[in-house]
């Protein structure tokens, strides 16, 4: 890989960088509607145990991503939610997409036949990558929710396997 990139599992001990990289999106306002970052116990709950992933360049985390379950019924067992963040100072790099790209192939691996996300339809950046990756919109979610005291709408997209039929 280029500039000594690396796509790792994510280890319990990567904590403290994904702790930092989340918290840097949280503060663009435009990335998740997270007011702050979850503790590690809260965050590992939320979060499938299988395809989460580590970006590292040249050993350092740059980046991450992870799978939510978005319900616990089992008819829904093929259906998470996508997360990911790549550091502030690494962004418009191409990074996003090295690891967007491995974290479908995983989670096809895993037998998940559809990734979703919301994403604020201001968010040009990430709505062109997870565009590049195949994803396609779904709908508006017209003033879903109230952030930073504004309504916000978000744009639902979703990407559906190639091998899981």
């Amino acid at each position: 890989m280029t500039d000594n990139l690396a796509v790792t599992p994510l280890l319990p001990g990567d904590w403290n960088g994904v702790r930092a990289i989340y918290q840097e999106g949280i503060q663009t306002q435009q990335a998740t509607f997270e007011t702050s970052v979850p503790s590690w116990e809260e965050w590992d709950a939320s979060k499938r145990p299988e395809c989460r992933l580590a970006l590292r360049k040249r050993g350092e985390l740059i980046g991450w991503a992870a799978l939510s379950p978005v319900s616990q019924r089992d008819v829904y067992r093929g259906v998470a939610e996508v997360s990911i963040y790549i550091a502030q100072a690494e962004r418009g790099h191409g990074y996003g997409g090295l690891l967007l790209t491995a974290l479908v192939k995983e989670a096809d691996e895993a037998g998940i036949w559809t990734l979703q996300a919301s994403i604020f339809p201001e968010n040009e950046a990430s709505l062109d990558l997870f565009r590049s990756c195949g994803f396609r919109l779904v709908g508006v979610r017209e003033r879903i929710a109230r952030h930073y005291s504004r309504w916000r709408d978000t744009y639902l997209i979703e990407r559906r396997s190639d091998i899981i039929k």
